[in-house]
């Protein structure tokens, strides 16, 4: 082969490797956009993580933008956004940090915020969402790893024996169930004791539990309970109500306690009730006198059988003699 072919050859490859680059490019970067047929906006994290310039700009999963800048802005990293024309954003919509996949690169992920928001305008700062980073969690999960040996460190010395010779937990437990196995094997029969006899139905119990009848009946006192309990609730109810009543100064009671004019009155009825028993009780009363006088009770018997007599005689004389007759039988 002579170095005409030689060289001809070299150039067909490096010019099919040229269309092979040139094809790749535009599968890669199929849809793709020139940053400066976009507007900018800027997006505010405490951290951008691994973001870098040309990393994609997503909303609901779909391309529509670059990022363009990555820098420190009033204390706080930021990074800036060419999104196109034709795609907008609304203001409430929200910026996160994402991942493609597992270990994939970083892109940032808008949401679709909603149209009655309005949209932002070139160079407004979007709302931003911090998500926790995977390199934080993983140090986050090796802290917890750390802690979880520490523990289970902690538990198998509180089971073990303790170095200066002191049982643990186990050999306490074991020395615990030999020292009282007697007691327990005892404890295990009057058990199994117990359930034959309930499973043969000796006991209050056992009929409790075999015997529906009785079950039954336990279950209507329960309810006359709770129906006595209700009727006690609903009359400390009316109790209440009836002190409240009486508080507030209604009713008769509540005027008679509460009720000064009332409470004057009574004392006034109270007071002539007793001056008409003490003046009763004098003997200078005729009611009195009617009661201590014996002279007096004795002229009244007197007085009564002269009108018996009288009235006898009248009963016995005829019309034009009665008014004598009563007359003599009284004077």
């Amino acid at each position: 082969m002579n170095q005409a072919q030689t060289n001809a050859r070299v150039g067909i490859f490096f010019v099919l490797g040229i269309a092979l680059l040139w094809i790749t490019f535009q599968a890669l970067h199929t849809g793709s956009f020139n940053v400066k047929d976009g507007y900018e906006v800027t997006a505010p994290f405490k951290s951008v993580r691994e973001l870098k310039v040309g990393n994609e700009v997503r909303m609901a999963g779909v391309t529509i933008g670059a990022v363009t800048a990555v820098r420190i802005n009033n204390g706080r990293a930021e990074a800036v956004l060419s999104i196109k024309k034709e795609v907008p954003i609304h203001k409430d919509c929200v910026a996160t940090i994402a991942t493609s996949g597992l270990i994939g690169s970083n892109y940032i992920s808008l949401d679709l915020g909603t149209p009655a928001s309005g949209t932002v305008a070139p160079g407004d700062s979007l709302r931003t969402h911090e998500v926790p980073d995977f390199n934080k969690i993983m140090s986050d999960l090796g802290e917890l790893g750390a802690d979880i040996k520490v523990a289970v460190g902690k538990i198998g010395a509180a089971f073990s024996d303790n170095p200066d010779g002191s049982p643990g937990l186990i050999t306490n437990v074991n020395n615990l169930v030999n020292e009282n196995r007697a007691n327990l094997n005892a404890s295990i029969a009057n058990l199994n004791e117990i359930t034959e006899k309930i499973r043969a139905g000796d006991g209050t119990l056992a009929k409790l539990i075999n015997d529906p009848a009785a079950y039954d009946q336990l279950l209507a006192a329960v309810t006359e309970i709770k129906n006595a309990a209700t009727e006690a609730k609903g009359f400390i109810g009316e109790t209440q109500t009836i002190i409240a009543d009486v508080k507030s100064g209604r009713g008769a009671i509540g005027t008679l306690i509460y009720d000064e004019a009332t409470a004057q009155n009574l004392k006034v009825a109270v007071k002539n009730i007793s001056d008409i028993t003490n003046k009763m009780n004098s003997d200078e009363s005729s009611f009195g006198q009617l009661i201590t006088n014996d002279n007096l009770v004795r002229d009244a018997k007197a007085t009564l059988r002269k009108v018996d007599r009288a009235m006898d005689g009248f009963a016995d004389s005829g019309p034009i003699t009665a008014v004598g007759v009563v007359a003599n039988g009284l004077f």
